[in-house]
């Protein structure tokens, strides 16, 4: 059954719960994603009646239909009051942010511990549950655009850390045509045009992947007003010389490949800010 109430508020409301989940949201953060600045004369009564109707909300939704038995399934959510704010209590397997956020985690940890294989697989299990833009049927405030903007960015995190292990297993070929794709879209991300550059070169296409350099070295000085960082100039530079660190037989001899994976999250972050501004 459709948990979702279909007004808008209450709507808001429970979004926030489930986001927040099994943690206490505030009064304070609730009226504000409601309301921002001007929340109503009524405010504590109308927040107190939207609780209630997600209460029987809830209820409805979850209640045992007559002659269904769900063996194994989830504990029921639970909507509890506390001083000052409210909390949602949901099984880390009924949310879809929830059990993404879990393999991010687990696949990041497998890759830093060597299970490559693994690794993408789990990942690739992380993007699957990704159906569109986090929230797209939720009209967000200030609070839940915040949490939009933070699952967007570990979206991106993941697929990179996707593409990082599969670049490790050898799957270039089949990176191409994504890479392509994500380098055209987003023109300033050093991280997608390193893998690019490295996945062409690796496929036999060093001309190609040279022009790739070319590509965001323009885009960078256009869009940002930066030249590319010294992470980029020195995989270009070992294209260039044809260095043989970059081959995908036998691990790098001088980490030219880690700097082509792993291009500082920090200088990135600063152009995919820079890009919403």
């Amino acid at each position: 059954m459709d948990m979702t109430p279909t007004a808008p508020k209450p709507r808001r409301v429970l979004a926030l719960l489930a986001i927040c989940a099994n943690r206490v949201v505030r009064n304070e953060q609730i009226i504000e994603e409601l309301w921002e600045n001007s929340p109503p004369t009524s405010v504590t009564t109308t927040l107190q009646t939207y609780v209630y109707q997600l209460r029987k909300h809830l209820q409805r939704a979850l209640a045992p239909q007559p002659g269904v038995t769900l063996p194994g399934a989830a504990p029921a959510s639970e909507l509890r009051t506390f001083a000052g704010g409210y909390m949602l209590s949901l099984a880390p397997e009924a949310l879809d942010s929830l059990r993404f956020e879990q393999l991010v985690a687990q696949g990041r940890a497998a890759l830093e511990s060597g299970r490559t294989e693994a690794a993408a697989r789990i990942l690739r299990e992380a993007l699957a549950l990704w159906r569109g833009p986090a929230l797209v049927d939720v009209t967000p405030g200030p609070i839940l655009q915040v949490e939009v903007l933070r699952l967007e960015e570990m979206s991106k995190s993941a697929l990179e850390l996707r593409i990082e292990a599969d670049l490790l297993l050898g799957r270039h070929h089949e990176l191409l045509s994504e890479l392509v794709g994500l380098s055209a879209r987003q023109p300033t991300h050093e991280g997608f045009q390193a893998k690019l550059m490295l996945a062409l070169y690796r496929a036999g296409r060093r001309s190609e992947a040279l022009g790739v350099y070319q590509g965001a070295r323009k885009a960078l000085v256009a869009e940002l007003g930066v030249d590319p960082s010294g992470d980029l100039q020195r995989l270009h530079r070992a294209i260039l010389e044809g260095d043989p660190s970059l081959s995908d037989a036998g691990p790098p001899a001088v980490g030219l490949e880690s700097l082509a994976m792993a291009i500082p999250r920090q200088r990135r972050l600063e152009h995919q800010v820079g890009a919403v501004q």
